[in-house]
């Protein structure tokens, strides 16, 4: 899987130049980015279906079925972002194995950054010398927390300092590795979250969804 992401990275580097030439026509740049993604989508998907011919695949575009057993699930999270040539944006790559997310990746490529983890062996940041293993915050003072959100609400100004990143991928990668104390958004599409969902359970926290809205904790603030 990591290799997957990586082979792809020198391309979507390459579109992410491309695409902050394109400002001055935000259809263009929505044009060129929708075609990137499914570009990168068909690069990392072909690559991880000569291990795994028969997985099934979960995109925000594709879905089939395959065996019934093993399954890839792939986003673009922060596309918006991409379009606008921000570079928080990443890719975000899980493996679900009998309904159950084993192994799980979220790929920054422009900071070159990977996150990572797989089922009861914790969450990792990636370093090609030393991947150092990650918990989520022990913060719980509602003055100190630093709270992700998806957009703006009335819940802004509850608690804590306030961030909208517009890359929930790497929002859920910040509250696993205890950069953010907790992460609220509406609903997120699957394919988007299912790699986070994983990364945030395997270093402590916790995520559920509750009336209408998803929430992400360290699993002690009280949202």
């Amino acid at each position: 899987m990591f290799a997957a992401l990586i082979r792809t990275a020198t391309g979507l580097r390459r579109d992410f130049g491309e695409v902050e030439q394109l400002q001055q026509s935000l259809s263009g740049a929505r044009d060129f980015v929708a075609k990137a993604q499914q570009r990168i989508e068909q690069m990392i998907l072909s690559d991880l279906q000569l291990v795994r011919p028969a997985a099934g695949v979960l995109t925000p575009n594709v879905s089939t079925d395959g065996d019934g057993i093993s399954e890839f699930v792939l986003a673009l999270s922060g596309a918006e972002n991409f379009i606008r040539g921000n570079e928080h944006f990443a890719i975000s790559l899980a493996l679900r194995v009998n309904g159950e997310t084993r192994a799980a990746l979220i790929y920054a490529p422009i900071d070159d950054k990977l996150f990572y983890a797989e089922k009861d062996s914790g969450t990792y940041i990636y370093s090609a010398f030393h991947s150092t293993k990650m918990r989520v915050s022990k913060l719980s003072n509602p003055s100190d927390l630093t709270i992700g959100y998806s957009a703006l609400g009335s819940r802004l100004s509850a608690l804590g300092t306030a961030r909208i990143t517009g890359c929930p991928a790497l929002d859920l990668a910040s509250v696993a590795t205890g950069k953010f104390d907790a992460f609220v958004s509406e609903p997120i599409d699957y394919a988007e979250l299912a790699a986070g969902e994983l990364m945030v359970t395997e270093s402590g926290g916790k995520i559920w969804e509750h009336d209408g809205q998803l929430f992400v904790t360290n699993g002690i603030v009280d949202l």
